[in-house]
């Protein structure tokens, strides 16, 4: 029985996957496997017997990823599974902007016991005049899942679209429409566009992106939006240029003491993922990584492992080795079985920096005394018999 604990509650649309050969436990010490959205866990203490965590979400700055790597426990994520929630709130904050609604609907707030407010807004109404995002310039920095959606809508909705990302994937490549046009530099975007939204990871090289001097190069009037992450950007110098007028607006998930009481700045509590579906859709992949590595050892979407998958397993025995990058650990490997006259079938090994993983289907079922000789070799992290 494998038994897994949730430090966060978790849809239980997710849940539901699980089969009866895993058990709820609420003692995270016991957990064979963890499902986790936003708890901190970089002062907890990991249990040997802990295989894997998964984050029903993107990030996972909330879990010790060296930490959890040196310890053998694969750590997944879900990237793209609240994509959607996100791009509608992006291409909602850009209307909200554009039109001056929130400005708007204060107005009404302010005025809402004024019996003749039908006749008084006609004259009120001009202070909240708009412009229209059709035929706009939109510049998309980061392609990713969640990149690629706003970039798509944009497009559906009239406007010019312009992306920019190094790392840009052949999928989402594949799956961004052939009317945007694809930079090769952040400044080709801080230079044309009226509006800039922001979709990066928090890198050294993404670090306040957005700043004095790129904002310098962007048209005055310029709306910038930043759902992805707070430190893509200087608050203070966004708030500088909110106050000289420099950008007419900045829509954002994270707000500041700063932004928040600078007039310009509309700011929501991190409900980029915050919808039904979005909660839904994490907690059906982290359940779904989660069980194909117990059951079959494969991985996808680990943030500390490389990706292996050898799909289901159907060999006599399948043995998963986490371990060191480290030279002639593979070649101990295939001796330990060969010194016992087990046949290996079919190995996979990858790589990802000082982190590996070997995934080897064999001719014997349940070879526990090899994992436990391969166990006590230098380098190696984690040993599972799967089958």
């Amino acid at each position: 029985m494998v038994k897994y604990n949730c430090l966060n509650p978790i849809s239980e649309v997710g849940l539901a996957r699980l089969t009866g050969d895993y058990a709820k436990t609420d003692n995270f010490d016991e957990a064979d496997v963890v499902l986790v959205r936003s708890a901190a866990m970089h002062d907890m203490e990991l249990s040997d017997k802990l295989l894997a965590i998964a984050r029903a979400g993107a990030g996972v700055n909330n879990i010790p990823l060296d930490k959890c790597a040196d310890k053998g426990i694969v750590v997944f994520n879900t990237p793209g599974a609240n994509a959607n929630g996100v791009k509608e709130l992006v291409i909602a904050a850009m209307i909200v902007a554009s039109r001056n609604l929130v400005a708007a609907n204060g107005w009404v707030n302010d005025n809402k016991n004024d019996e003749n407010i039908g006749k008084t807004m006609e004259k009120a109404k001009s202070k909240f005049a708009g412009k229209e995002i059709k035929g706009k310039k939109l510049g998309v920095i980061g392609l990713g899942a969640i990149g690629v959606l706003v970039a798509n809508a944009a497009i559906g909705l009239g406007m010019e679209v312009v992306g920019c990302d190094p790392f840009l994937s052949v999928q989402n490549a594949l799956n961004l429409s052939g009317k945007v046009t694809v930079v090769k530099t952040r400044e080709e975007i801080f230079s044309s566009c009226d509006y800039i939204t922001v979709h990066t990871p928090l890198l050294d090289d993404t670090r306040e992106m957005i700043n004095k001097n790129t904002i310098d190069m962007m048209k005055d009037g310029v709306i910038l939006l930043n759902f992805a992450r707070d430190l893509l950007v200087s608050a203070d110098d966004v708030a500088a240029a909110l106050e000289s007028g420099k950008v007419a607006a900045y829509a954002t998930d994270f707000p500041t003491p700063k932004l928040a009481n600078t007039k310009g700045c509309i700011a929501f509590p991190h409900l980029g993922a915050s919808t039904a579906e979005s909660e839904d859709n994490c907690a059906c992949m982290a359940v779904d990584e989660i069980m194909d590595y117990v059951e079959n050892g494969n991985i996808r979407n680990s943030v500390n492992f490389p990706a292996c998958d050898m799909g289901r397993c159907n060999a006599a025995g399948r043995i998963a080795v986490l371990h060191k990058n480290e030279p002639n650990i593979i070649s101990g490997l295939t001796t330990a079985f060969g010194s016992e006259g087990i046949n290996i079938e079919k190995m996979i090994n990858q790589s990802r920096g000082e982190y590996a993983y070997s995934l080897l289907d064999i001719d014997e079922a349940g070879a526990a005394h090899i994992a436990e000789e391969i166990a006590q070799k230098d380098g190696i992290l984690k040993v599972r018999v799967i089958k």
